[in-house]
């Protein structure tokens, strides 16, 4: 009784971060990735509880793409501030093959080296997450679906996990996504606009 208390207190705390992260990232605002270091770390104790292995993995990227995120949104390739745009056809080659390739390697990892009663379903969530993260830290507009095809396959998995706060997170989350997509539609349009004034 006392974990379950525990992982609850913490389910909270880490979304509190989280949506703080989620927030900034739609205002644009690079400081995001410092919110969502804290809410991957607490994410990662409270997963490993619930044996949702692959989300651990997840996480873990997160961590790691936060970082490299943070680094590239302040200085981009040119040592400066990477602007919003679109994916070109080579990145969303990259996007494609990172869902592929991560989903069978989480369903073949989970299947046959974990306890886990939901590998495909798990797999999936990580597959779609990994490509939207990746996206995300390229300051590309399409992380917002990938994210998003993400999010709605994570919602009842965890609800059947009975981690109900991280799937209210979620679906809070997924419709962040949807705005977050219109927002910076509408930064690239302004950008636009402004380059032909």
């Amino acid at each position: 009784m006392e974990l379950f208390s525990q992982i609850v207190i913490l389910q909270w705390l880490g979304t509190a971060f989280g949506v703080v992260q989620v927030l900034m990232a739609r205002q644009n605002n690079v400081h995001n990735y410092l919110f969502g270091i804290v809410a991957i770390l607490i994410s990662i104790y409270v997963l490993y509880q619930s044996q949702l292995y692959a989300d651990i993995l997840l996480n873990l990227y997160y961590l790691v793409m936060s970082i490299y995120g943070w680094f590239y949104w302040k200085m981009g390739k040119q040592e400066r501030e990477a602007p919003i745009s679109y994916a070109n056809g080579k990145e969303h080659g990259i996007a494609v093959s990172i869902v592929l390739g991560c989903f069978m390697l989480m369903v073949y990892w989970l299947g046959q080296h974990t306890d886990s009663d939901v590998p495909y379903w798990d797999a999936f969530v990580v597959a779609f997450a990994w490509a939207g993260m990746w996206l995300m830290a390229k300051r590309k507009i399409e992380n917002w679906i990938y994210l998003n095809i993400s999010n709605l396959i994570s919602v009842p998995l965890l609800i059947y996990k009975e981690l109900y706060i991280y799937a209210g997170l979620t679906a809070f989350l997924f419709a962040v996504a949807i705005s977050g997509y219109i927002k910076w539609k509408r930064i690239i349009d302004n950008e636009k606009d402004n380059a032909y004034a």
